[in-house]
């Protein structure tokens, strides 16, 4: 009883001017390795007539501690200087925030789907590290085209035959495997070309492939979803032509030109000064891909295309340096905050 009188005496003495004097008395006195911590387990020790009044002692000198300990803490958050804050001044002017915007790759993938979707296609999509199958052979490209060489294809170094996608093409492949005509299904995302990077080209780009499939499905469908996309997109009085292409994918194939809105014909650098600018290309699909894909090419036919977003944005806002949609750039981004 003894040492509990002089704790007590301790604790009533005790002062602290600095978070150190307060710690060390939080570890004397609260911890559970703290002296009255030792009092408590000294009960055992004590003789059964005597461990009420000790229990009852012990307690209150733990009631005091705390309650001192709380003390301390309210006389050393209240030493520190005492500063007035001025006045907050209701005439200030708000904070103007910033707001952001849509790239515009973006708004031109969603015009391109909104257009789409309006006549009946939905959206698909699929992973952009394909391998070859999806990616190549089942898109009918024989062993030795040179689409698979290094030039133009970033292919994984653990393994040849993983790759890059260089095309959405890839997706539709995975669609008509898990699906049964009819089909029409519009394919967007981001694509890999081994190319040298200039205003009118790009080793990372975007792009967007169509197809529908059905039976009695023929070219003049194609031409006519073509032709209704073009006046969407870019005005009733754009012209366009097709002229005949190859693909392994299709057959028979076309590129799809429209008049340049940049020059209105007249001939610049994004048109190569011929007055077109090349924005799709197309065709029948092959009956090779429909066997591939295990559907029944005696029965079905189907259209595909396939066109770059950043062409079609370029066209539409008159832009003539494709490297300008990566370069992150605010002030040209900037300029698509209404949109």
């Amino acid at each position: 009883m003894s040492s509990i009188d002089k704790i007590k005496d301790e604790i009533l003495k005790a002062s602290s001017v600095s978070s150190d004097e307060l710690e060390a008395y939080r570890v004397r006195f609260i911890s559970k390795k703290s002296i009255i911590g030792e009092l408590f387990s000294q009960m055992k020790d004590v003789a059964p007539a005597d461990k009420k009044a000790y229990g009852q002692s012990i307690n209150e000198l733990k009631s005091l501690a705390q309650n001192k300990f709380q003390e301390l803490i309210k006389s050393l958050e209240g030493s520190g200087p005492s500063i007035d804050p001025a006045p907050f001044d209701l005439t200030l002017p708000s904070a103007k925030g910033t707001l952001g915007s849509l790239h515009p790759i973006t708004i031109t993938r969603n015009r391109i789907i909104e257009i789409f979707e309006k006549i009946g296609f939905n959206v698909s999509d699929g992973p952009e590290i394909e391998d070859d199958w999806h990616n190549f052979t089942a898109l009918n490209f024989p062993p030795n085209h040179p689409a698979r060489e290094m030039q133009d294809t970033f292919f994984l170094e653990k393994d040849p035959d993983i790759a890059l996608r260089t095309h959405t093409s890839s997706v539709q492949i995975r669609v008509m495997e898990n699906k049964e005509p009819p089909i029409r299904t519009l394919c967007p995302g981001r694509v890999f070309r081994n190319e040298a990077i200039s205003a009118r080209a790009h080793c990372i780009f975007h792009q967007v492939e169509g197809f529908y499939v059905n039976e009695n499905v023929s070219f003049v469908d194609l031409k006519q979803t073509l032709f209704h996309f073009a006046k969407e997109m870019f005005g009733k009085d754009t012209k366009v032509r097709f002229r005949p292409s190859y693909f392994p994918f299709t057959e028979p194939s076309a590129e799809i030109d429209i008049s340049c809105n940049i020059c209105k014909g007249k001939g610049c650098n994004i048109c190569k000064y011929t007055g077109w600018v090349e924005i799709a290309g197309a065709g029948m699909i092959d009956p090779n891909v429909f066997d591939n894909c295990n559907i029944d090419s005696e029965k079905y036919t189907g259209f595909a295309f396939g066109m770059g977003i950043e062409r079609i944005a370029m066209l539409i806002w008159e832009i003539n340096d494709l490297r300008l949609f990566t370069e992150n750039d605010i002030r040209f981004l900037d300029q698509f905050k209404s949109y």
